[in-house]
């Protein structure tokens, strides 16, 4: 999709050129786009907290952004969902400090329930040691959400019986990142070791790989089939539990900002919205070249501020204006300023309307845009959420598939983009 935007950005620029050079634009317009959008990307990423301290500092701090953008005394339901959060972040504040590990043995399928001393003690842990023995996992699940008590766990032993079923290859897809896992895999028969060995690695994520335990089934084997466990909970027991905390505050953490971000997009289409038309007033008012438009657009000191605002952002308004004016170059350099005007120009002959003339046209051209760049504006904000200073070269490189991306999503909805301008043209005529 950049690719060919890029490639229909060049056309429609050599096509209002009308001139001799229009196939070189064409050429130029198509090869510097796709040596731009080849080039590597580098993710823009937040600056997130490292130990357990910063992560409740953190969590804290999106507490209040829920209180902010959602508060509690305004709806009931918002009430119940707040003070929900409130007690999850305070059950991993509860969980500090801790001196025991939590080992869990999940499966479709379990063993015996006798062999759980025998595990136990096969595991030779260094430190207390809780087993939670679960019941078996569901062969069906609406998300395949691990239950909440082996999320916790330091260390998941996961019992499985060949052949593997898909039930259990998706519950191993769905793992929680960061979670230590063994797969305990039942083997009856030394002889066929090797064989199994090749079968599961061609099944298997291959992060797991390397995480198999193979077990002949009898309890006196038991402990030589753990003990490449048991060797690592002596190594790493104490670093587990620190890693532990630290994995489930960054889950919790993602999840929050999950549920934020789809409030903000809600608060942000008004916002948009009502700078759209201002922005549309201004053109209309007083025309000015395409480029001079994208940059009115997108540098509008309100609409960043209360994006930064809307975000929690630590930029400054300068920092802002910085990623906005790269955003716009990328708009610029996918042709989206020459396609937003051949589009309308097709729309009025298409709909037969008269009231796409004079100025009405570059206004709403630079309306439709203060959308595209403020959708691609939110999606830098998002990505970087948290970053208290700006990757420019990170932001440059991003820029045109995130400009991209938010053109189509804005296309999907044009035919409501026209009538906005239809309501607002009639508005602006009076």
């Amino acid at each position: 999709m950049p690719a060919a935007l890029v490639l229909a950005g060049g056309l429609l620029l050599g096509d209002s050129l009308h001139g001799s050079f229009s196939g070189i634009v064409v050429v130029a317009a198509a090869a510097g786009g796709l040596w731009w959008l080849s080039r590597g990307k580098a993710t823009i990423q937040p600056r997130l907290p490292s130990h357990w301290n910063g992560w409740i500092d953190r969590c804290d701090g999106l507490l209040t952004q829920f209180e902010r953008l959602q508060p509690p005394g305004a709806d009931p339901a918002a009430a119940a969902e707040h003070q929900g959060r409130q007690q999850q972040l305070q059950q991993l504040r509860e969980r500090q400090p801790r001196q025991q590990l939590q080992v869990g043995l999940a499966g479709v399928s379990l063993p015996p329930a006798g062999l759980q001393p025998e595990l136990i003690r096969a595991l030779r842990p260094p430190l207390p040691l809780r087993l939670h023995w679960g019941h078996p996992l569901p062969s069906h699940s609406p998300h395949w959400r691990w239950p909440w008590l082996f999320q916790q766990c330091d260390l998941l032993l996961i019992h499985l019986e060949t052949p593997l079923r898909a039930a259990e290859l998706r519950w191993l897809e769905s793992l929680p990142a960061g979670q230590a896992v063994f797969l305990l895999v039942v083997s009856r028969g030394p002889s066929r070791q090797p064989d199994l060995l090749r079968e599961l690695s061609a099944q298997l994520p291959g992060s797991l790989v390397d995480q198999v335990l193979l077990w002949s089934g009898e309890e006196e084997q038991l402990s030589a089939a753990l003990e490449p466990c048991s060797r690592m909970l002596r190594s790493r027991g104490r670093s587990l539990l620190l890693q532990t905390e630290l994995r489930l505050l960054e889950a919790l953490h993602a999840q929050w900002q999950t549920k934020l971000e789809s409030l903000r997009r809600a608060q942000l289409d008004g916002l948009v919205r009502r700078t759209q038309w201002l922005v549309a007033a201004g053109v209309f008012a007083a025309p000015m070249p395409s480029v001079d438009l994208l940059v009115l657009a997108v540098a509008n000191g309100l609409m960043l501020k209360e994006m930064a605002q809307l975000w929690d952002c630590p930029w400054q308004l300068a920092q802002l204006r910085e990623a906005a004016t790269e955003l716009a170059k990328a708009a610029l350099a996918l042709g989206v300023t020459e396609w937003t005007s051949q589009a309308l120009l097709s729309a009025m002959r298409l709909e037969g309307t008269t009231w796409l003339v004079g100025g009405a046209l570059q206004a709403l051209s630079a309306a439709y845009l203060t959308r595209v760049v403020a959708h691609a504006m939110a999606d830098v904000l998002a990505l970087s959420s948290g970053v208290p200073e700006l990757d420019v070269q990170a932001l440059r490189q991003q820029a045109p598939l995130l400009v991209a991306k938010a053109a189509e999503a804005e296309r999907l909805d044009w035919q409501g983009f026209l009538s906005q301008g239809q309501a607002w043209w009639r508005t602006a005529s009076s």
